[in-house]
């Protein structure tokens, strides 16, 4: 009678950890970003199932390392001697490589372990380490300690959790890889230097994200300077007004009108911009500075006020959890804005869009 009452025992057991799987796979389902994703797992296992900490680690592309994505409980850090790992190095790598499962409910008793030390000061006991497959090889590792052994009901439970993991990183992996390549924003200055040649170029002040209009002036001017072979020229940023200013030589036998000809499309469009477009000859009637100046107008910003909470939040390091809080939504609410945002602004992850805000000026609450 008393083995069938325990027998039950660990059913229940097993059936409530099933669960807590089901609801920590629906938090991420759905979800396009790998770091996301195993961040998610990580935090769930910490939370809903008391580990000491979990980790997981993806396989770079070239098979020759995992990269640790996500890191939950006791440390949180993505840095440090496991940041990067070696296939077939250390317990992680050989998981990886042999594609074997290992648990252990006597860590600091493991010869592989690299320290035991700090292992018998955590009172680190359980380690589960599982390999993420698909295709019969690894695409990464997930690692879980706790303090207390692990029992085969937790167990049971991981590794079925195990296989939802797999699938969604997977399916995240293949979206990422089959998008196109964001290539990353390149600066004003960067752009005119290429039209001018890099020697010619000179920015004076702070670089400041300006408007489309602002920004395409500038530029055409820069095609024509370049045409005319400016030998000098200068980008000044002052408090509300951006300058571009260059120098050409002028032949004997031109004059000033020949030589304004082919900006009179950019003085027009200057005055329209609220700027000014300025010329000076000099004493000996061979030199002309140009002067094209025009106020600082900030590029619009694509998003909406909830999706610039939710950015600026991203910017200050917040998980979905923590912006839920503070803007009193649902994760789910923030994961839609995270997607809608990241569509608008024509990136793939969370990182390029705040890159992306910070260039453009649209992270100032104002």
């Amino acid at each position: 009678m008393s083995r069938l009452t325990a027998h039950t025992l660990d059913v229940s057991r097993l059936l409530f950890d099933l669960k807590l799987c089901g609801e920590l796979v629906h938090r991420f389902t759905g979800w396009l970003e790998p770091e996301a994703i195993a961040a998610c797992v990580t935090d769930g296992l910490v939370e809903q199932f008391h580990c000491t900490f979990a980790r997981l680690w993806l396989v770079n592309r070239d098979r020759r390392s995992l990269k640790l994505v996500a890191s939950s409980g006791l440390y949180t850090r993505l840095d440090g001697d496991f940041a990067q790992v070696p296939m077939g190095a250390f317990k992680v790598g050989k998981i990886a490589q042999h594609c074997i499962p290992f648990l252990s409910n006597c860590l600091p008793e493991e010869d592989w372990v690299k320290d035991r030390d700090w292992a018998i000061a955590n009172q680190i006991y359980g380690f589960a380490g599982l390999p993420l497959m698909v295709d019969q090889q690894a695409i990464g590792v997930l690692a879980v300690f706790s303090h207390e052994p692990m029992t085969p009901e937790f167990l049971e439970a991981l590794q079925i959790l195990s296989l939802s993991i797999t699938g969604a990183l997977a399916s995240a992996l293949n979206h990422q890889r089959s998008q196109p390549l964001v290539e990353p924003a390149i600066s004003l200055s960067e752009q005119l230097a290429q039209q001018l040649g890099k020697q010619k170029l000179s920015l004076l002040g702070s670089e400041q994200p300006l408007s489309p209009a602002v920004a395409q002036l500038l530029m055409q001017t820069a095609q024509l300077l370049a045409a005319l072979a400016c030998h000098y020229c200068r980008l000044l940023y002052e408090a509300d007004t951006v300058i571009l200013e260059a120098m050409l030589a002028v032949e004997a036998e031109q004059s000033a009108s020949a030589v304004l000809a082919p900006f009179q499309t950019t003085i027009a469009a200057a005055s329209s911009l609220g700027g000014s477009f300025q010329t000076q000859l000099d004493t000996n009637q061979t030199v002309m500075q140009l002067r094209l100046q025009l106020p600082q107008q900030v590029a619009s910003s694509p998003l909406s006020e909830r999706e610039r909470e939710v950015i600026r939040l991203l910017a200050q390091g917040l998980r979905d959890r923590d912006i839920a809080q503070q803007l009193y939504i649902s994760e789910r609410t923030v994961k839609f804005h995270t997607k809608n945002m990241l569509r608008k602004l024509g990136v793939r992850t969370r990182i390029q869009a705040v890159f992306v805000a910070s260039q453009n000026g649209w992270l100032s609450a104002a």
